[in-house]
């Protein structure tokens, strides 16, 4: 492949890529035609899949942006000095508010079926590790004899319950939780470990 080629391609690449983000932003990840995609960056619907063998493989690029900006998120709400209770609240209250400012993009993290392929799904995996860091240094400074299988465990479990409480305020029609209570139930599970 010339290098002309490879430059052509890795353009539409990067045109693919924003085009889906800007359909799950819009519409979120069900809402993502290849026809429309195709359309959006002006090429043909084929050509799609001369960059990426599937809309799955482009998904996972347009996650992975939003892993970073869920990391940089995350990370902007950390004070260096602050005790571990009041970093893990900081953190999930980001969540939250990330969540809240790009609900289609979040939960296209979690909507996405993970491929078959071990090698991505590992890929993957390691970003979501990458935000249950940020959960696990707060857990160790907090517990500091308990064992790392247990901060482990617990990291997971904090995850998930914050997680859950943030899905089912969005979702408030199923859950009956108004919009403002959700960062004051995060706090009070929080402040109770």
């Amino acid at each position: 492949m010339s290098e002309k080629t490879k430059a052509r391609r890795a353009a539409l690449g990067r045109a693919l890529i924003e085009a889906a983000e800007r359909r799950v932003v819009a519409g979120g990840l069900a809402s993502v035609k290849a026809r429309d995609l195709a359309k959006d960056a002006g090429c043909s619907l084929g050509a799609i899949y001369n960059v990426y063998p599937d809309l799955q493989a482009l998904f996972m690029e347009v996650n992975a942006r939003t892993f970073t900006e869920l990391d940089a998120a995350i990370s902007a709400s950390q004070e260096p000095e602050a005790p571990p209770r009041e970093a893990l609240v900081a953190m999930a209250l980001a969540y939250l508010d990330y969540a809240a400012a790009h609900t289609n993009r979040w939960r296209a993290l979690f909507d996405l079926e993970l491929p078959d392929d071990p090698a991505l799904s590992d890929w993957y995996l390691t970003r979501l590790r990458g935000l249950f860091a940020h959960i696990h240094r707060a857990l160790s400074g907090l517990w500091p004899d308990r064992d790392a299988e247990e901060i482990e465990m617990m990291t997971r479990t904090l995850f998930s319950s914050v997680h859950g409480i943030v899905l089912l305020g969005l979702e408030s029609r199923f859950s009956n939780i108004p919009p403002e209570e959700v960062g004051r139930m995060i706090r009070g599970l929080l402040e109770k470990i």
